[in-house]
């Protein structure tokens, strides 16, 4: 890219699809505009809610003829399924649809990550008496991970000046209870689904299991699950099952949060991303998250040192994917062999990750 470029970005997850108009030049931060939501829900395919974005532009307007879509699921090269949606999307058959000369994939939480760097002070909270984060040479190693419709997980690594996502779906890791309660809680879970992964616990479905866990090991047989929304809202009015399921949630979070950092050496810092992070902020800045984040046996004391941030931007995912636009042919380098198969809870393999660079 040698000149200032107007690129259609998008942020698809399982609930709602994110437009915007990116623009996007060398060696400067990326601009967001004509901003719009979708329920995925409400589109056939993600060419139908395209086409209706696109639509809906002023006429005055240039259309773009490139597009960075950013996905929650698995990106294979062109082809992205969706973890928590019906929608297979193919880039080529994007490309030839809306009459763009190039679309990319990138998964959902490599947009979160590759938007770290250009956060100001404004889009992101510390939790927890965290201090300040800095990007820059020589060489940081940063943790992204987030709670929504699913579980996103990613790792950024800055370098001499670059920035490198790690694309992963770690957050169908298998779930690994820390204490007493915790295990009972696995046991409940598990009698409901063939295999208990994270994201089974730590996204909006996540909260309403824990809820419904919660319930049913207080002695309540018929309880039956409930929406997220109704979990907070019981808790806030001090509903003692919704505010164990809420501590719990953010027990869970802490210790997996912390486990990624030894996983992927994220010692610069840790990243909270997703559509349940602003509205459990108030509970992630206590004792239950930050506690289990540093539990981490002859590594507490390192860990202990290791700031995590609440990321507060509203559109963090369509500035990753500006973000990335900025590079006209995404670097991919797999980090793992590729397998067929697919997991044990049903959900497609995982067979490789991949680095995406801006």
């Amino acid at each position: 890219m040698t000149e200032t470029e107007t690129v259609l970005v998008a942020d698809v997850g399982g609930t709602w699809i994110r437009f915007a108009l990116a623009r996007v030049s060398p060696g400067a931060a990326p601009t967001l505009g004509s901003q719009r939501r979708l329920a995925v829900q409400d589109h056939a395919s993600l060419i139908a809610a395209a086409r209706c974005y696109l639509q809906c532009l002023d006429s005055s307007q240039t259309p773009p003829d490139r597009a960075v879509l950013a996905v929650a699921g698995r990106v294979d090269g062109h082809r992205a399924i969706m973890t928590n949606h019906p929608w297979n999307i193919d880039a080529v058959e994007c490309s030839q649809a809306l009459a763009m000369r190039q679309v990319q994939l990138i998964n959902d939480f490599a947009a979160q990550a590759l938007a770290v760097p250009h956060l100001g002070e404004g889009d992101r909270v510390a939790l927890c008496g965290s201090v300040s984060v800095r990007l820059g040479p020589p060489a940081q190693t940063y943790v992204i991970l987030g709670p929504g419709t699913g579980l996103g997980v990613s790792a950024l690594l800055s370098r001499s000046g670059q920035h490198f996502a790690l694309e992963s779906e770690g957050g169908h890791a298998a779930f690994a209870p820390k204490t007493d309660r915790q295990r009972a809680i696995l046991d409940v879970l598990g009698a409901r689904f063939q295999r208990v992964s994270y994201e089974r616990l730590l996204s909006g479905a996540g909260l309403s299991n824990l809820h419904w866990a919660v319930a049913r090991r207080a002695g309540i047989a018929d309880a039956l699950p409930i929406q997220p929304e109704d979990v907070t809202e019981r808790a806030r009015a001090g509903d003692p099952l919704a505010n164990e399921a809420i501590e719990l949630f953010c027990e869970v979070l802490g210790a997996f949060a912390g486990d990624l950092v030894l996983t992927f050496g994220g010692w610069d810092g840790v990243f909270l991303s997703g559509g349940l992070v602003p509205v459990l902020l108030d509970q992630l800045q206590g004792e239950k998250f930050r506690r289990a984040f540093e539990d981490k046996g002859r590594f507490s004391t390192q860990i202990a040192h290791v700031p995590v941030f609440a990321v507060t931007h509203p559109q963090a995912g369509l500035l990753g994917a500006a973000a990335s636009a900025r590079q006209p042919a995404l670097a991919t380098v797999p980090v793992g062999p590729v397998r067929g198969g697919s997991q044990p809870d049903g959900q497609p393999a995982d067979p490789d990750s991949r680095l995406r660079a801006t």
